[in-house]
């Protein structure tokens, strides 16, 4: 046999090898992203259900319109101060002078280890009058604004000076080259972290309940608790749907077809940082005060309810209970959103195409709408059409893999694209069949991914609320949801327990973030 004829052969049995790995993967890929579609297919189910008439008088009602009021002046309000402020102390840590920058920027991405709620609490400890909207504004900033932090630094670090350097041969000084290079350049990483903060403003329920500030959100939980399956539940949800789909859309009108990669030789130097001067005191107090309103309010009171409520607040078996369940409840839902996210993961790297883009939007989309309209969704569905799963396990377990799906998909993705393929190809090669192929190379090589993804899903569950408010079987309680009733109860003491156990399982995570940033910019 000829040598090129051998390799031709050769070439053709590994293609084929790869399509027969694809096919049963597809096909499991396919099913998940029919069970993603759920929730849309639950509100178009429910509208067709009620008829246009209800519709109309659920929807075109003033209590709509006031929420819609408020989540509007919500979102203006909130983005373009955290984007703002974001931008100024990413700028000071990541491109001048400042002392201790390293540990400024640990700082800054704190604040994700604590929920959003338990910022509100602590708030409200130290201010009970906190209400309306300048309070969720307050908030929310504090709350979110590391998911803009985040990527506005990482671009910020991988800039090449050269640009600048053009610029001011030019004749720009420092702060025209800032408005006219550097800020057109955070455009996208603006723009992402904008939607972020944006989805969880509409999907976020107990901050602004503590704050009684009305959103979407708040009204669909009082309505499900007056009456599981209330219509006007249901077209709350479909208007939220609606909501998030605006912020998703507008997203992509905004971030355009403009390209912002460097093109050519060479590698990036780093930056020379600006010298801060008279600016260095004001700098100080600036980030000073952002990590004494984000983390020192939060760890300040918490630090107050647990002098003040004792030893006795630790005794009895509601907290180490709470613990143990949450812990189970994450690292079951971590494993298996993992599980079901490898398949669309593996064919998103190794098969891609148009069907396969399909998918895999369905498996991302999910993760853009709020914990109470899927919880709603699966409410709804269970009771009419599987009432026994109402109230389970299997349901509960099923609302965490639709709402985390898309975290464990990025990090197992992220690994998948780094093993070699060829190792599949050597494997298959000599004889292994495309599965076990794939298994044997790939997907260990691929197993830090999976525990990042893992650790990712087992921490959202972790401080999720809503979702397991309305799915969770009776006598089910978690850290969030027994954190929830108590602070109902007004009794802040005995609830600071379940908080700091929140925050301490949480950090883990935020360090893994900001970890995984500084290393993806060299760093």
């Amino acid at each position: 046999m000829r040598p090129d004829h051998f390799r031709r052969t050769s070439r053709l049995r590994l293609r084929r090898g790869a399509m027969a790995a694809s096919w049963p993967l597809l096909a499991v890929a396919s099913i998940v992203a029919l069970f993603s579609l759920l929730p849309f297919g639950f509100i178009l189910w429910v509208t067709v259900d009620v008829g246009w008439e209800t519709v109309k008088a659920l929807v075109f009602r003033p209590r709509v319109g006031d929420l819609l009021v408020n989540t509007a002046l919500l979102e203006i309000t909130t983005l373009p101060v955290t984007v703002i402020l974001c931008i100024a102390l990413a700028w000071i840590v990541e491109r001048t002078d400042l002392p201790m920058a390293g540990l400024w920027s640990w700082l800054m991405v704190t604040p994700l280890a604590v929920p959003a709620f338990v910022h509100s609490y602590a708030w409200i400890g130290i201010m009970p009058g906190m209400k309306g909207l300048w309070s969720a504004v307050l908030v929310s900033v504090l709350a979110y604004f590391p998911f803009l932090y985040l990527p506005i630094a990482a671009t910020l670090r991988r800039l090449d000076p050269a640009i600048e350097d053009a610029a001011a041969s030019l004749g720009l000084g420092p702060w025209r080259a800032f408005f006219r290079v550097i800020l057109p350049q955070l455009r996208l990483p603006v723009l992402g972290g904008a939607m972020l903060v944006a989805l969880h403003l509409l999907s976020e329920y107990g901050l602004f309940v503590m704050i009684r500030f009305d959103t979407f959100a708040t009204a669909i939980v009082d309505v499900f608790q007056s009456a599981y399956n209330s219509p006007s539940a249901n077209m709350l949800s479909g208007v939220l749907v609606l909501c998030c789909g605006l912020v998703l859309g507008l997203d992509l009108w905004l971030r355009g077809r403009e390209r912002y990669a460097r093109v050519g030789t060479g590698s990036i130097r780093p930056p020379v940082r600006q010298k801060l001067g008279g600016w260095l005191l004001p700098a100080h107090l600036l980030l000073a005060a952002i990590t004494a309103l984000a983390l020192g309010v939060p760890m300040v009171t918490l630090a107050h309810w647990l002098w003040f409520g004792g030893l006795a607040i630790w005794q009895g078996d509601g907290v180490w209970s709470a613990f143990a369940q949450s812990i189970g409840l994450a690292l079951a839902g971590g494993i298996l959103a993992t599980m079901v996210a490898a398949p669309m993961a593996w064919l998103s790297v190794r098969a891609p195409g148009r069907y396969q883009k399909l998918l895999e939007s369905c498996h991302y989309y999910v993760g853009s709408l709020p914990g109470v309209v899927v919880a709603l969704a699966l409410v709804t569905i269970t009771v009419r059409v599987a009432l026994p799963l109402y109230q389970t396990f299997a349901t509960l377990i099923a609302a965490y893999i639709l709402l985390f799906l898309p975290r464990a998909i990025v990090g197992l993705r992220a690994s998948i694209a780094q093993a070699p393929v060829e190792l599949e190809r050597a494997a298959m090669s000599l004889g292994k069949s495309p599965a076990r192929a794939v298994w044997a190379t790939t997907m260990r090589l691929a197993a830090p991914g999976a525990g990042a993804s893992i650790a990712l899903v087992a921490m959202g569950i972790t401080n999720e609320l809503t979702a397991t408010l309305m799915l969770s079987p009776n006598g089910v309680e978690t850290l969030a949801t027994r954190f929830w009733s108590l602070t109902s109860e007004i009794d802040y003491a005995a609830a600071a327990p379940y908080a700091v156990m929140m925050v301490i399982l949480s950090l883990p995570l935020t360090l893994l973030v900001q970890t995984q940033s500084r290393r993806s910019t060299g760093q």
